[in-house]
């Protein structure tokens, strides 16, 4: 088995609608991808639909957006109720949250650039979880940067001058809400430097603590040390280790099945799951 748990697609920042991720999932080799867009679960249907259609089990599942101490925390969401109420909201009022955001940061771009708002809503579908790659895509398509990275790296770094914060929920809560939702949370790359800053590992215990159940140690984000470091961490307080690829399509270069998950990792997931969600076979 060859397990990919962390990809995205149109329903957030990725290039590929649900079903065509699960295509190029096959193309790649998998057996099984999850579908974790940003804090929506809208291409599950999709996604499920086409597990049969290409040989590839799918894991619904979510990223959810969070915040410590001003700091960005990435929460993968695994097999839960996407109908539960409190989790509902919470994912709700962050997707409003990262519109608005993402409308001013436009607004203060659009002093120094020709960039407006329309030009960013036509990269992103109607319910899309919108966000600062829908502008770097809009910039790429106004021939103003060559590819989302230099957008990023020119103007929409978080210490950048367009820079406009954003609601995210604490990450512990987070946890406990996708607990309660009878799902099975795993913090995503958790120690990726070149993104930023990184909490320190008492938010993780903190996290742990509230259930958090593993740690994406795997990941293209994590040099050596940082993976070495997830792993012992993982070990140290009884988690799950993971591996993903956090796929996105043409939007970044991370590939599908560059890095993967133990068949055993993912059978304890499921294990852990309250049974509202499960994997939808081939």
């Amino acid at each position: 088995m060859t397990i990919d748990l962390h990809a995205h697609s149109t329903e957030s920042d990725g290039t590929q609608r649900p079903e065509q991720v699960v295509e190029s999932a096959a193309e790649a080799g998998l057996t099984t991808v999850a579908l974790t867009d940003h804090d929506t679960t809208r291409g599950w249907d999709a996604a499920r639909a086409a597990a049969t259609a290409y040989g590839v089990d799918v894991v619904p599942g979510i990223e959810i957006s969070c915040q410590s101490r001003g700091i960005s925390v990435h929460l993968l969401g695994y097999l839960h109720d996407p109908q539960e109420p409190a989790l509902l909201a919470e994912l709700e009022r962050a997707r409003e949250s990262r519109r608005t955001r993402a409308r001013r940061m436009v607004e203060l771009i659009a002093r120094d650039l020709p960039l407006t708002w329309d030009q960013v809503t036509a990269q992103a579908g109607a319910e899309t979880t919108l966000g600062r790659p829908h502008i770097a895509d809009a910039m790429v398509a106004g021939g103003l940067v060559p590819d989302r990275s230099a957008a990023f790296e020119r103007y929409l770094h978080s210490s950048g001058p367009y820079h406009v914060g954003h609601y995210a929920p604490d990450p512990v809560h987070a946890v406990e809400l996708v607990r309660a939702a009878g799902g099975v949370p795993v913090m995503a790359h958790p120690f990726a430097h070149q993104r930023g800053r990184i909490v320190a590992d008492d938010v993780v215990e903190r996290m742990a603590e509230a259930g958090l159940a593993g740690l994406e140690a795997h990941h293209r984000d994590h040099d050596e040390a940082a993976t070495a470091h997830a792993v012992e961490l993982a070990a140290r307080l009884g988690m799950l280790v993971t591996g993903s690829s956090d796929y996105h399509g043409d939007g970044k270069p991370n590939r599908l099945g560059e890095h993967t998950t133990d068949p055993e990792v993912l059978a304890q997931i499921v294990e852990q799951s309250g049974g509202r969600t499960t994997i939808a076979r081939a």
